[in-house]
């Protein structure tokens, strides 16, 4: 097959663990898959982790390392027949050359417990070494006969730096990648994929490859621009129709009386709608969006009347349930406002966007299986009713990777006042616990 019609990411794969990028705490020197390779000695072993992690690459590693015949099966397509079929392999190819055979299983939580059950009595003579990838928690999705023949390996999801490796890697390589090309690329466009690929190394070569076929020529020059990075890294907007403007600016005037604090223009507004013809259903839906965008803890109470409003219009309809959303309207305009939240949950996905998919960490995981607890899962959590107060002083709930950050800043409004207050009074416990750890031998 020629490798200039595979997509990059499949060229691109490593052929070593001296190539591969990311999981140190497996192929470190001296750490469990680093010595696998070097003894040649395989057991059955199952990779949980997110996509694009090298789940499938490591597999075929150590299959060639250890010298071993690699079957590789899905079981999104594959079932029974084929693990026999595999078996047979196996048993012609030890019976040959004595070399054993690696059945690797993609997406091995898909087998039923039948299905699973089909190659368990192989995995236990040693016919096949059995190396399955899952996404899913294989303490749920795995026969527990299966799961106690298999180590399990937890695989992390690709760090900013280490995607940042492979993609320079693809622009380096002229046999593999797209070294032939003289691509260079905009320090800004790299950060922009690498943000996108949010931790997966295929899906970052998939961008990188879609990316250079847009990239136009100037000159001897090829430069993949911020532009171009963007372009391909964005999802899909929903826009609403033109011909909707005066709709959708006058439910823009409603909400920004509302926010205003005008009962008598969102009044205005109100029955300029309903009078056009405008579903009543459709403001009732957007009154509870003011609620919490608007109002929020300055006055709870807010949201309360505005789902209580979409409920009586939908239990009298009209004309009798409109008063209950003009009730509504009225009430939201009058109460003290505080966007506090609102601000919050911007800022907070905003770093969701910027530090990707983080490991949550290990005292703050439920460990329902004793998989879980083996791997750390809740070890060191302070359940905080059992605290002072309820209230586990100095106790960090970030993940360790980033910084702890405050999004939310009540307002000096309404009940956000003694908001406010409570958790200067926590965050001054905090700001203590932590002093005094500092200063303990």
């Amino acid at each position: 097959m020629n490798e200039d019609h595979r997509p990059l990411a499949d060229r691109m794969r490593p052929r070593a663990l001296s190539e591969f990028v990311g999981q140190p705490h497996l192929i470190g020197p001296g750490k469990p898959l680093q010595r696998v390779g070097q003894s040649g000695r395989l057991h059955s072993m199952i990779f949980w982790g997110p996509p694009g992690t090298g789940k499938t690459t490591l597999a075929r590693i150590l299959a060639g390392s250890c010298d071993c015949e690699f079957v590789g099966l899905s079981a999104v397509l594959a079932g029974v027949k084929d693990i026999r079929a595999a078996v047979d392999l196996a048993r012609d190819t030890r019976a040959a050359s004595g070399r054993g055979t690696v059945l690797f299983l993609d997406e091995v939580h898909r087998f039923n417990k039948a299905q699973q059950d089909s190659f368990l009595p192989f995995v236990e003579d040693g016919t096949l070494t059995l190396i399955g990838a899952t996404t899913e928690n294989p303490s749920f999705e795995v026969n527990s006969a299966l799961l106690s023949r298999a180590r399990v390996y937890v695989l992390k999801s690709l760090s900013a730096e280490d995607l940042a490796r492979v993609i320079d890697a693809a622009l380096a390589d002229r046999e593999r990648g797209l070294g032939a090309l003289g691509l260079t690329l905009e320090p800004r466009a790299l950060e922009v994929i690498v943000a996108a690929a949010d931790g997966d190394a295929r899906r970052a070569l998939n961008l990188l490859e879609v990316a250079a076929d847009l990239v136009e020529p100037q000159g001897e020059r090829r430069v993949l621009t911020i532009a171009i990075a963007a372009e391909v890294a964005s999802g899909g907007y929903r826009r609403f129709d033109k011909g909707g403007d005066q709709f959708y600016d006058q439910i823009s005037a409603l909400h920004k009386s509302v926010r205003g604090s005008d009962p008598d223009a969102a009044l205005y507004w109100l029955c300029r709608m309903l009078d056009g013809g405008c579903d009543p259903l459709y403001v009732a839906r957007r009154v509870v969006r003011m609620a919490s965008e608007d109002i929020g803890n300055a006055d709870p109470r807010g949201l309360a009347l505005a789902l209580d409003a979409w409920d009586t219009y939908e239990r009298l309809g009209s004309p009798e349930g409109e008063l209950a959303i003009a009730q509504a309207v009225v009430y939201l305009s009058c109460a003290p406002k505080s966007n506090a939240v609102y601000t919050a949950y911007g800022a907070a996905l905003e770093d969701v966007h910027r530090y990707g998919t983080l490991d949550v960490p290990l005292q703050l995981r439920n460990a329902p299986t004793g998989l879980m607890k083996k791997l750390g899962f809740g070890r060191d959590y302070r359940y905080a009713h059992d605290e002072p107060d309820a209230f586990a002083a100095g106790e960090r709930y970030f993940p360790e990777a980033m910084p702890a950050h405050r999004y939310y800043h009540p307002v000096p409004r309404g009940l956000e006042i003694r908001i406010a207050e409570a958790l200067e009074r926590l965050r001054q416990r905090n700001a203590s616990t932590n002093e005094t750890e500092k200063k303990a031998p």
